[in-house]
């Protein structure tokens, strides 16, 4: 029979329980994200990105199995970034194949009245209600491959068939188009256009825009990727420091 020592047993102290501490962690992130490195955004930087995919869930839970943006979750991300002062610029990533009119027009007019630079970034798809919330930032791009799908606006579930609910239909639908018209350089009369066209989708009123066609229509500023995006970021963060510095020394 072998004896061990005091000294040798604490030589090496919870040896075991740090390889499989790392040994787990690295199952973690092959079950996550299929590989075993992620790259890690600097602490320094000063610019937060949003990311906005899937459908926008609004009052109503959608099916666990659905993809989804929860606009409550949403919502305090913008106010936590409009409050910290080490974030000087927003970008908003979208791919999204739309959702809840209310939340979405709640998400893009607090986008549009951040005080800080906000560039977006349509990617994959931005259609239906991501409309607003991609023309809602102050300069928005879109990939050359992207679409943004333009359509009216629809009720899902129990439709009362009275003159009154055409009326509220037709309201919301103003909404939307006044924030796009409004936020974007596409006139009121190109974007109903787009709207109400008939036999560019399938089985749907509407138009399916794609990335070039949405800067020639003045619905997005230019087409172009991440770097692009972050670039123009960048750009603008710079041409707002000298205002803070002047109101500073003021």
């Amino acid at each position: 029979m072998t004896y061990t020592s005091n000294n040798e047993q604490s030589e090496n102290p919870q040896q075991p329980g740090k390889e499989n501490d790392k040994e787990r962690s690295l199952v973690e992130k092959i079950q996550q994200l299929g590989q075993t490195s992620v790259p890690q955004m600097g602490q320094e930087s000063n610019i937060h990105c949003l990311t906005i995919v899937g459908q926008i869930e609004g009052h109503m839970q959608l099916p666990p199995q659905n993809k989804t943006t929860k606009y409550e979750h949403v919502i305090p991300q913008i106010v936590a970034i409009e409050q910290n002062p080490k974030i000087e610029g927003l970008l908003v990533i979208l791919n999204t194949v739309g959702g809840d009119v209310e939340a979405g027009l709640a998400i893009a007019e607090m986008l549009a009245s951040i005080s800080k630079p906000v560039v977006s970034i349509v990617l994959g798809g931005g259609h239906s209600i991501g409309v607003p919330i991609a023309v809602a930032c102050d300069y928005a791009f879109i990939a050359e491959t992207a679409t943004m799908t333009i359509h009216p606006v629809r009720l899902t579930g129990l439709v009362i068939g009275v003159p009154q609910t055409f009326e509220y239909l037709d309201k919301m639908q103003e909404r939307v188009v006044n924030f796009v018209t409004k936020h974007s350089k596409i006139s009121e009369e190109k974007f109903k256009e787009l709207m109400f066209s008939k036999g560019n989708l399938t089985r749907d009123i509407g138009t399916n825009v794609v990335g070039g066609d949405a800067v020639e229509y003045g619905l997005m500023d230019e087409v172009g990727g991440v770097g692009q995006a972050i670039r123009k970021l960048n750009e603008m963060i710079d041409k707002e420091r000298p205002e803070q510095k002047e109101q500073v020394l003021q």
